[in-house]
């Protein structure tokens, strides 16, 4: 909150101009961090075979993705997004 003082016409605030642009992290990285969690889970390959053999995604995987995916949303939906998203309290558990 800033505050003015009329009669002398100065600012109790620093101006916005004034103040470095802090744009943070990018909902993109959050993104990419997510698709790097389900290619090392081997999301990759099931897709695969369900394409070419018609035999669906386990449903362990299919529901660890399901987590990501709301992992991934909820964190580009924080505001700032921390520094540490790629920590893995952030994220679901994989065993």
């Amino acid at each position: 909150m800033r505050f003015a003082v009329i009669e002398n016409r100065e600012w109790s605030g620093h101006s916005s101009l004034s103040r470095p642009l802090n744009k943070g992290i990018d909902p993109v990285a959050v993104e990419s961090e997510a698709r790097r969690r389900k290619a090392s889970a081997g999301l990759d390959e099931y897709q695969l075979r369900e394409y070419v053999t018609g035999l669906p995604i386990p449903a362990d995987l299919r529901n660890l993705c399901l987590q990501i995916d709301y992992a991934a949303q909820a964190i580009s939906r924080l505001s700032p997004i921390p520094v540490d998203f790629t920590d893995d309290i952030y994220w679901p558990r994989t065993f």
